[in-house]
C-alpha cells in the first residue's frame, strides 16, 4: 500500500513518518517539493506516485498572521486542500485531511459534535472550514476529515516548546486561563491516522483529540511539572493565570473548543484515546 504525505516537514507530518507501519510504502513531500497551492504541481506528483492514500497535513497555521494576509491563508487551507482532493480523485486515492477546532465559535459548554454548526471567528478558522467544503466537493465519499485541537510535538514550533523556552528564560509567566480545550500530541494523532488507513469503515467527518479538558494555564502548569520530573527544567517558576483580555491577539480564539471524540472512537476502538497529560509526559520524555 502506498501513502503520500503533504506538509511532511510539519509536526504531524514528521510524526506520521516516524510511526509509519512497515507494510506501507511512504512518500513524503514538504512545502518546498510539493506546493499544494500549485494545482499542476500537485496533479503531477500525485499522478507520478499514484498512492492509495493521501494524508494532507499541509496548512497555513499562523493564526494571528492570517488576519493580515487572508489571501495566503485561503490559498493554502482552502484552494490547496481542493487541489489535493482533486488530484486524489484523478488516481482514485482516499484522502485524510486535518482540520481544526477553530471552525467553532467557542460559545458551547459541552463538547462539540461533528453535527454541530461551525461558526469560525478568525480568518484561519474560516479558511479551514472552506477547505473542508472543497475537500468533500472534490473527493466525496473517499474523503475523511479529522478536526483536532491544540496540536504539539517534539518537532517544529508549538505551545509546549515555547513554554519550555520561556520557563528557562524568565522568572515568572502569565498564561491564559479562560480558554479551554484539549491538548493533542501529534504522535498520538499519527497513530490514530494509521489505524484509519487500515479501517475501511471510516469515512466522512470526525473529531479527534486526546482525552480530558484543560485551559492554557492548566497546560502550562502540567508542562512545568512534567518537564521538571524528566529533567528538562532545573526549576519551576511561578505561573499566574491571566484572562484573554490581558493577552490580546489579532485573531479571536474560541473560549471553549473541546471536541467530542466518541464517533471515531466507536469505529477504531475507544482504547485509542489517551489522556492529554499522559501523552504530554511521553512527548517530553522523547526530548530528553
Amino acid at each position: 500500500m502506498k501513502a503520500l504525505i503533504t506538509g511532511a516537514g510539519g509536526q504531524l507530518g514528521q510524526e506520521l513518518a516516524r510511526s509509519v507501519p512497515a507494510d506501507i510504502e511512504l512518500f513524503t513531500f514538504d512545502s518546498r517539493r510539493l506546493d499544494i497551492t500549485n494545482q499542476d504541481n500537485v496533479a503531477r506528483i500525485v499522478t507520478d506516485v499514484c498512492p492509495n492514500w493521501i494524508i494532507n497535513t499541509a496548512a497555513y497555521t499562523a493564526v494571528d498572521k492570517a488576519e493580515s494576509e487572508p489571501e495566503k491563508a485561503f490559498a493554502v487551507n482552502a484552494a490547496g486542500a481542493g487541489n489535493v482532493a482533486e488530484a486524489a480523485s484523478i488516481v482514485g486515492a482516499r484522502i485524510i485531511h486535518i482540520s481544526t477546532d477553530f471552525v467553532f465559535d467557542g460559545k458551547a459548554n459541552t463538547p462539540y459534535k461533528e453535527s454541530d454548526t461551525p461558526n469560525p471567528m478568525s480568518v484561519y478558522g474560516k479558511s479551514k472550514l472552506e477547505g473542508e467544503r472543497r475537500l468533500f466537493d472534490q473527493a466525496g465519499d473517499k474523503a475523511i476529515i479529522i478536526r483536532s485541537s491544540w496540536i504539539y510535538s517534539q518537532y517544529g514550533n508549538n505551545f509546549v516548546k515555547t513554554m519550555l523556552r520561556l520557563m528557562k528564560e524568565r522568572d515568572s509567566l502569565g498564561v491564559v486561563i479562560d480558554q479551554v480545550g484539549t491538548p493533542t500530541w501529534a504522535g498520538g494523532l499519527a497513530k490514530t491516522i494509521w489505524k484509519i488507513v487500515f479501517n475501511n469503515d471510516v469515512a466522512g467527518l470526525f473529531h479527534w483529540s486526546d482525552l480530558g479538558v484543560a485551559s492554557w494555564y492548566d497546560f502550562a502548569i502540567a508542562i512545568s511539572e512534567e518537564a521538571s520530573q524528566v529533567g528538562l527544567l532545573k526549576r519551576e517558576i511561578p505561573i499566574r493565570p491571566i484572562s484573554a483580555h490581558e493577552y490580546p491577539t489579532p485573531a479571536s480564539r474560541p473560549k471553549f473548543s473541546v471536541l467530542d471524540k466518541s464517533l471515531l472512537a466507536s469505529v477504531i476502538g475507544g482504547e485509542s484515546t489517551v489522556h492529554w497529560r499522559k501523552n504530554l509526559k511521553e512527548m517530553l520524555e522523547g526530548l530528553c
